[in-house]
């Protein structure tokens, strides 16, 4: 039953003598390699001492409920309990910490956003969605750059396609792939009638050296052009903006944000390689045989996962039927209670499919 977690404590033990090694500690590469793997392990080898403990009261206990002292009898019986309680939550809590982890997590994002049915509404709500990715995003400290956005002329957005960057970006956003719908008055609307429109999300993790992506320069087609939109007169001289076609996938991605043609071409293959190793990405989970079919989705840009209903001052989660009622703090960036939601619902899921078990 503890093979597993016997092996982890070992290897603990190893790589902590390891750490107070002089030719390791001089190895800057080894010994930080080591170090990521001390913390991860701490954590697990902490809970599984503690395990241990209340094991070993839940024996003590036991032994000492056939005392003819009926006083220390009953403070033996109560020790059980709590020590029986105790074990079960430290065992949930392993096997929490036992889940295999998403090595994608800690990685930027891509995040694509594109107005759907809905006309103009559509892309004010997916201008309002930017704004909020952006301020969720400020409030964690992660940075977003935009690389190529269409503007509307009643200020909305007929798509925008922009990165987060930060430790954990990928962790935070990657459930918010999907349909987003508002239910709300439009401005534009005289007469006070409800819309309901849709904007689409994607959400695409940094490509890694995990899967190789190998781009040929003969299957790209490259366009220069005027970027479009505000900017000045440097924007309407310069053909700065790159659009790129990979002719093998149909793929196109641009960037027209930088001033620098260079640097456009630079991010716009970055949003290539992105999308090409998401897709991959994607066949080669799907041929695994034992490929948990996780119940949140965190991939398909067609599967309605929210709604926003203003006039209810409502957001609902479709995936986990979880409601929020403050829908202006929550498009104010404060999504942090949906999300940590959406994590949880996820591990729920996980253990319920048996990762992350110890026996």
């Amino acid at each position: 039953m503890r093979d597993k977690l016997n092996g982890i404590e070992e290897k603990y033990l190893q790589i902590s003598a390891m750490l107070e090694d002089p030719n390791v500690v001089s190895d800057q590469e080894k010994f930080k390699s080591l170090t990521k793997e001390y913390s991860r392990l701490t954590p697990i080898v902490e809970k599984f001492r503690e395990l241990k403990s209340y094991e070993q009261s839940l024996v003590d206990s036991e032994e000492l409920m056939n005392d003819s002292d009926p006083e220390i009898k009953k403070l033996a019986q109560e020790e059980y309990v709590d020590a029986k309680e105790k074990i079960d939550s430290c065992t949930l809590e392993l096997r929490k910490l036992l889940l295999p982890t998403d090595p994608n997590d800690d990685k930027n994002v891509i995040v694509e956003i594109r107005g759907g049915a809905g006309g103009d509404e559509a892309a004010l709500f997916a201008n309002s969605l930017f704004r909020m990715y952006s301020m969720y995003a400020a409030s964690h400290r992660f940075k977003v750059e935009v690389m190529s956005s269409s503007e509307t002329g009643l200020g909305g957005l007929k798509e925008v396609v922009f990165t987060i960057e930060g430790k954990g970006a990928y962790s935070r956003l990657k459930y918010e792939s999907g349909v987003h719908r508002v239910q709300r008055v439009p401005e534009t609307e005289a007469s006070g009638r409800i819309h309901t429109s849709t904007v689409t999300v994607a959400v695409l993790c940094e490509a890694d050296d995990d899967i190789n992506i190998e781009i040929k320069p003969e299957d790209l087609e490259v366009e220069t052009m005027k970027s479009s939109g505000a900017g000045g007169q440097h924007i309407n001289k310069t053909e700065s903006a790159i659009r790129i076609l990979h002719k093998p996938s149909g793929i196109v991605v641009e960037c027209q944000e930088e001033r620098s043609q260079f640097q456009n071409r630079e991010k716009a293959m970055n949003l290539l390689k992105a999308k090409l190793y998401n897709i991959e990405k994607e066949k080669r989970d799907n041929e695994l045989k034992n490929e948990r079919r996780s119940q949140i989705g965190t991939g398909d840009r067609s599967e309605r996962i929210r709604t926003y209903n203003f006039p209810q001052g409502r957001v609902t989660d479709h995936r986990i039927g979880l409601t929020i009622h403050s829908i202006e703090a929550f498009m104010n960036g404060d999504m942090d209670k949906m999300i940590d939601a959406l994590g949880e619902a996820d591990t729920a899921e996980k253990l319920k499919s048996g990762e992350g078990d110890i026996s």
